[in-house]
Protein backbone atom coordinates (compact mmCIF):
# COMPACT_ATOMS: atom_id res chain seq x y z
CA UNK A 1 0.00 0.00 0.00
CA UNK A 2 3.05 2.13 0.97
CA UNK A 3 4.77 1.56 -1.99
CA UNK A 4 1.64 2.10 -4.18
CA UNK A 5 0.79 5.80 -2.63
CA UNK A 6 4.43 6.80 -3.28
CA UNK A 7 3.98 5.61 -6.67
CA UNK A 8 0.84 7.57 -7.27
CA UNK A 9 2.29 10.66 -5.23
CA UNK A 10 5.57 10.31 -7.80
CA UNK A 11 3.06 9.88 -11.01
CA UNK A 12 1.13 12.91 -9.66
CA UNK A 13 4.29 15.30 -9.29
CA UNK A 14 5.48 14.67 -12.80
CA UNK A 15 2.27 15.49 -14.23
CA UNK A 16 2.53 18.68 -12.17
CA UNK A 17 6.30 19.27 -13.49
CA UNK A 18 5.38 18.88 -16.87
CA UNK A 19 2.60 21.67 -16.38
CA UNK A 20 -0.01 20.66 -19.12
CA UNK A 21 -2.07 23.36 -17.67
CA UNK A 22 0.57 25.45 -19.50
CA UNK A 23 -0.15 23.70 -22.77
CA UNK A 24 -2.86 25.96 -23.28
CA UNK A 25 -0.95 28.48 -24.59
CA UNK A 26 0.26 26.49 -27.60
CA UNK A 27 -3.31 26.73 -28.75
CA UNK A 28 -1.81 29.80 -30.32
CA UNK A 29 -0.36 27.53 -33.21
CA UNK A 30 -4.31 27.51 -34.32
CA UNK A 31 -4.12 31.43 -34.72
CA UNK A 32 -3.19 31.79 -38.26
CA UNK A 33 -5.43 28.13 -39.97
CA UNK A 34 -8.53 30.68 -38.27
CA UNK A 35 -7.42 33.87 -39.54
CA UNK A 36 -6.99 32.25 -43.30
CA UNK A 37 -10.17 30.70 -42.81
CA UNK A 38 -8.64 26.66 -43.08
CA UNK A 39 -10.72 25.10 -41.02
CA UNK A 40 -12.27 22.95 -43.39
CA UNK A 41 -9.35 21.79 -44.64
CA UNK A 42 -8.21 18.65 -42.82
CA UNK A 43 -4.92 18.41 -44.04
CA UNK A 44 -4.39 21.98 -42.87
CA UNK A 45 -5.83 20.93 -39.12
CA UNK A 46 -3.82 17.56 -39.18
CA UNK A 47 -0.40 19.52 -39.30
CA UNK A 48 -1.92 22.54 -37.23
CA UNK A 49 -2.87 19.37 -34.51
CA UNK A 50 0.81 17.84 -34.89
CA UNK A 51 2.70 21.05 -34.44
CA UNK A 52 0.74 21.48 -31.35
CA UNK A 53 1.71 18.09 -29.65
CA UNK A 54 5.18 19.28 -30.86
CA UNK A 55 5.00 22.67 -29.13
CA UNK A 56 3.35 21.10 -25.90
CA UNK A 57 6.62 18.32 -25.76
CA UNK A 58 8.98 21.30 -26.16
CA UNK A 59 7.19 23.50 -24.04
CA UNK A 60 7.36 21.07 -21.23
CA UNK A 61 11.21 20.01 -21.51
CA UNK A 62 11.49 23.72 -21.31
CA UNK A 63 9.72 23.68 -17.67
CA UNK A 64 11.86 20.53 -16.64
CA UNK A 65 14.72 22.71 -17.49
CA UNK A 66 13.88 25.68 -15.58
CA UNK A 67 12.45 24.53 -12.93
CA UNK A 68 16.03 22.36 -12.35
CA UNK A 69 17.94 25.38 -12.84
CA UNK A 70 15.53 27.84 -10.86
CA UNK A 71 15.31 25.57 -7.99
CA UNK A 72 17.20 27.86 -5.63
CA UNK A 73 15.33 30.51 -6.42
CA UNK A 74 11.91 28.86 -6.21
CA UNK A 75 12.64 27.72 -2.70
CA UNK A 76 12.46 31.76 -1.80
CA UNK A 77 9.10 31.90 -3.37
CA UNK A 78 5.81 31.90 -1.60
CA UNK A 79 4.24 29.48 -4.32
CA UNK A 80 6.69 27.96 -6.57
CA UNK A 81 8.40 26.64 -3.54
CA UNK A 82 5.83 23.96 -4.27
CA UNK A 83 6.59 22.99 -7.29
CA UNK A 84 8.24 19.48 -7.82
CA UNK A 85 12.01 19.87 -7.87
CA UNK A 86 12.01 23.08 -5.30
CA UNK A 87 9.74 20.58 -2.51
CA UNK A 88 11.76 17.74 -2.89
CA UNK A 89 8.88 15.35 -4.50
CA UNK A 90 11.20 14.36 -7.29
CA UNK A 91 14.80 15.08 -7.82
CA UNK A 92 16.25 17.55 -9.91
CA UNK A 93 18.75 15.13 -11.40
CA UNK A 94 15.69 13.77 -13.47
CA UNK A 95 16.10 16.95 -16.01
CA UNK A 96 19.15 15.43 -17.26
CA UNK A 97 17.32 12.47 -18.54
CA UNK A 98 13.62 13.61 -18.71
CA UNK A 99 14.21 16.73 -20.75
CA UNK A 100 16.43 15.02 -23.83
CA UNK A 101 13.33 12.60 -24.26
CA UNK A 102 10.77 15.48 -24.50
CA UNK A 103 12.72 17.30 -26.83
CA UNK A 104 13.06 14.19 -29.18
CA UNK A 105 9.87 13.44 -29.20
CA UNK A 106 9.01 17.03 -30.04
CA UNK A 107 12.01 16.69 -33.15
CA UNK A 108 10.73 13.50 -34.33
CA UNK A 109 7.18 15.21 -34.94
CA UNK A 110 8.67 18.25 -36.65
CA UNK A 111 9.72 16.05 -39.46
CA UNK A 112 5.97 15.28 -40.59
CA UNK A 113 5.55 18.99 -40.90
CA UNK A 114 7.19 21.65 -43.55
CA UNK A 115 11.04 22.77 -42.84
CA UNK A 116 9.91 26.22 -41.89
CA UNK A 117 7.94 24.90 -38.83
CA UNK A 118 10.70 22.41 -38.33
CA UNK A 119 13.18 25.59 -38.06
CA UNK A 120 10.69 27.36 -36.05
CA UNK A 121 10.42 24.97 -33.29
CA UNK A 122 14.14 24.45 -33.29
CA UNK A 123 14.46 28.49 -32.76
CA UNK A 124 12.00 27.71 -30.04
CA UNK A 125 13.96 25.41 -28.02
CA UNK A 126 17.33 26.93 -28.71
CA UNK A 127 15.61 30.53 -27.79
CA UNK A 128 13.65 29.01 -24.67
CA UNK A 129 17.10 27.23 -23.21
CA UNK A 130 18.26 30.79 -23.70
CA UNK A 131 16.53 32.29 -21.85
CA UNK A 132 16.38 29.54 -18.75
CA UNK A 133 20.37 29.69 -18.77
CA UNK A 134 21.32 33.54 -19.64
CA UNK A 135 18.39 35.78 -20.59
CA UNK A 136 16.07 35.50 -17.14
CA UNK A 137 18.23 37.65 -15.29
CA UNK A 138 18.21 39.88 -17.66
CA UNK A 139 16.28 43.48 -17.45
CA UNK A 140 13.92 43.85 -20.16
CA UNK A 141 15.69 41.17 -22.54
CA UNK A 142 13.31 38.69 -20.47
CA UNK A 143 9.95 40.09 -21.37
CA UNK A 144 11.00 40.39 -25.16
CA UNK A 145 12.09 36.89 -24.66
CA UNK A 146 9.20 35.56 -23.47
CA UNK A 147 7.03 37.48 -26.19
CA UNK A 148 9.09 36.16 -29.02
CA UNK A 149 8.60 32.81 -28.01
CA UNK A 150 4.21 33.62 -28.20
CA UNK A 151 5.19 34.81 -30.78
CA UNK A 152 6.74 32.26 -32.75
CA UNK A 153 3.86 29.81 -31.83
CA UNK A 154 2.05 32.05 -34.27
CA UNK A 155 4.81 31.76 -36.45
CA UNK A 156 5.37 27.76 -36.11
CA UNK A 157 1.17 27.76 -36.85
CA UNK A 158 1.42 29.41 -39.90
CA UNK A 159 4.42 27.68 -41.18
CA UNK A 160 2.89 24.46 -40.41
CA UNK A 161 -0.20 25.07 -43.19
CA UNK A 162 2.11 26.97 -45.77
CA UNK A 163 0.46 30.18 -45.08
CA UNK A 164 2.33 33.52 -45.22
CA UNK A 165 2.16 35.16 -41.77
CA UNK A 166 0.63 38.85 -42.31
CA UNK A 167 2.75 41.52 -40.52
CA UNK A 168 0.33 43.14 -39.25
CA UNK A 169 -0.62 39.78 -37.29
CA UNK A 170 3.47 39.18 -36.48
CA UNK A 171 3.28 43.34 -35.24
CA UNK A 172 -0.14 42.39 -33.13
CA UNK A 173 1.15 39.53 -31.62
CA UNK A 174 4.58 41.01 -30.73
CA UNK A 175 3.12 43.89 -28.85
CA UNK A 176 0.29 41.85 -27.19
CA UNK A 177 2.55 38.47 -25.70
CA UNK A 178 5.37 41.95 -24.64
CA UNK A 179 2.51 43.59 -22.67
CA UNK A 180 1.14 40.19 -21.12
CA UNK A 181 4.92 39.22 -20.43
CA UNK A 182 5.16 42.58 -18.51
CA UNK A 183 1.82 41.84 -16.74
CA UNK A 184 3.63 38.87 -14.99
CA UNK A 185 6.51 40.77 -14.08
CA UNK A 186 4.49 43.45 -12.76
CA UNK A 187 2.44 40.79 -10.80
CA UNK A 188 5.63 39.15 -9.23
CA UNK A 189 6.62 42.54 -8.12
CA UNK A 190 3.87 43.57 -6.36
CA UNK A 191 3.48 39.95 -4.88
CA UNK A 192 7.32 40.19 -3.63
CA UNK A 193 7.99 41.47 -0.02
CA UNK A 194 11.86 41.52 -0.76
CA UNK A 195 13.93 45.04 -2.27
CA UNK A 196 14.83 42.71 -4.99
CA UNK A 197 12.87 40.35 -7.15
CA UNK A 198 14.35 36.44 -6.79
CA UNK A 199 16.34 35.71 -10.13
CA UNK A 200 15.40 38.26 -11.72
CA UNK A 201 16.77 41.57 -13.22
CA UNK A 202 14.35 43.65 -11.12
CA UNK A 203 13.94 45.30 -8.03
CA UNK A 204 10.66 46.99 -6.17
CA UNK A 205 11.48 50.30 -7.47
CA UNK A 206 10.59 49.24 -11.33
CA UNK A 207 7.33 48.49 -11.06
CA UNK A 208 6.05 51.95 -12.09
CA UNK A 209 8.18 51.43 -15.53
CA UNK A 210 7.34 47.95 -15.77
CA UNK A 211 3.50 49.02 -15.71
CA UNK A 212 3.93 51.82 -17.80
CA UNK A 213 6.36 50.27 -20.58
CA UNK A 214 4.12 46.93 -20.52
CA UNK A 215 0.51 48.72 -20.58
CA UNK A 216 1.94 50.87 -23.84
CA UNK A 217 2.46 47.71 -25.57
CA UNK A 218 -0.76 46.69 -24.85
CA UNK A 219 -2.23 50.03 -26.87
CA UNK A 220 0.37 49.58 -29.34
CA UNK A 221 -1.26 45.98 -29.82
CA UNK A 222 -4.59 47.57 -30.14
CA UNK A 223 -3.44 50.37 -32.48
CA UNK A 224 -1.61 47.59 -34.94
CA UNK A 225 -5.48 45.45 -34.66
CA UNK A 226 -6.86 49.00 -35.85
CA UNK A 227 -4.94 49.78 -38.48
CA UNK A 228 -5.05 45.70 -39.70
CA UNK A 229 -8.97 46.41 -40.29
CA UNK A 230 -8.67 49.28 -42.83
CA UNK A 231 -6.47 47.05 -44.76
CA UNK A 232 -7.20 45.60 -47.96
CA UNK A 233 -6.83 41.90 -46.38
CA UNK A 234 -9.85 42.57 -43.93
CA UNK A 235 -12.11 43.62 -47.64
CA UNK A 236 -10.76 40.93 -48.59
CA UNK A 237 -11.40 38.32 -46.16
CA UNK A 238 -14.67 39.15 -44.49
CA UNK A 239 -17.80 40.17 -46.13
CA UNK A 240 -19.00 42.49 -43.39
CA UNK A 241 -15.85 43.49 -41.56
CA UNK A 242 -17.64 46.33 -39.73
CA UNK A 243 -18.16 44.17 -37.07
CA UNK A 244 -14.43 43.47 -36.46
CA UNK A 245 -14.17 47.27 -35.50
CA UNK A 246 -16.06 46.06 -31.79
CA UNK A 247 -12.85 43.04 -31.28
CA UNK A 248 -9.86 46.22 -30.51
CA UNK A 249 -12.55 47.75 -27.80
CA UNK A 250 -12.94 44.12 -26.51
CA UNK A 251 -9.31 43.07 -26.22
CA UNK A 252 -8.81 46.94 -24.94
CA UNK A 253 -11.35 46.20 -21.80
CA UNK A 254 -9.62 42.92 -21.38
CA UNK A 255 -6.12 43.69 -21.49
CA UNK A 256 -7.13 47.14 -19.05
CA UNK A 257 -8.56 45.08 -16.69
CA UNK A 258 -5.55 42.61 -16.33
CA UNK A 259 -3.28 45.26 -15.60
CA UNK A 260 -5.54 46.77 -12.80
CA UNK A 261 -6.07 43.55 -11.13
CA UNK A 262 -2.21 43.00 -11.36
CA UNK A 263 -2.07 46.72 -9.63
CA UNK A 264 -4.17 45.23 -7.05
CA UNK A 265 -2.58 42.16 -6.53
CA UNK A 266 -4.79 39.52 -7.33
CA UNK A 267 -2.70 38.74 -10.36
CA UNK A 268 0.99 37.50 -9.45
CA UNK A 269 2.30 34.97 -12.33
CA UNK A 270 0.86 34.25 -15.51
CA UNK A 271 -1.55 35.97 -16.94
CA UNK A 272 -3.00 33.52 -19.44
CA UNK A 273 -3.24 30.84 -16.65
CA UNK A 274 -5.16 33.74 -14.65
CA UNK A 275 -7.54 34.08 -18.30
CA UNK A 276 -8.15 30.54 -18.40
CA UNK A 277 -9.79 30.41 -14.47
CA UNK A 278 -11.61 33.87 -15.18
CA UNK A 279 -14.88 33.86 -16.44
CA UNK A 280 -14.35 37.34 -17.81
CA UNK A 281 -12.03 36.82 -19.66
CA UNK A 282 -13.88 34.08 -21.08
CA UNK A 283 -16.23 35.98 -21.96
CA UNK A 284 -14.29 38.28 -24.17
CA UNK A 285 -13.20 35.18 -25.85
CA UNK A 286 -16.46 34.61 -26.26
CA UNK A 287 -17.47 38.08 -28.30
CA UNK A 288 -14.55 38.42 -29.77
CA UNK A 289 -15.57 34.84 -31.39
CA UNK A 290 -19.26 36.04 -32.03
CA UNK A 291 -17.63 39.04 -33.69
CA UNK A 292 -15.57 37.29 -36.46
CA UNK A 293 -18.19 35.00 -36.70
CA UNK A 294 -20.63 37.79 -37.63
CA UNK A 295 -17.79 39.34 -39.64
CA UNK A 296 -17.30 36.15 -42.30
Amino acid sequence: MNASHTSTQAMRALFTLLRPHQWSKNLLVFVPLLSAHLWMDSIAIGHSVLVFIAFCLASSSIYVVNDAVDVENDRQHPTKKHRPFASGALPSRMAFWLTPMLILAAVAITFTLPEPARWLIAIYLTLSLSYCFILKPLLWLDVLTLAALYTLRVLAGAAAIAVPVSPWLAGFSLFMFFGLAAVKRYGELRATKASNLSGRGYTAEDALPVICLGSGSTMVSIMVLSLYLNSENVHELYRQEEWLWLVGPTLLYWQSRLWTLAHRGVITRDPLSFALRDGVSWACAGVCLVLFSLAI
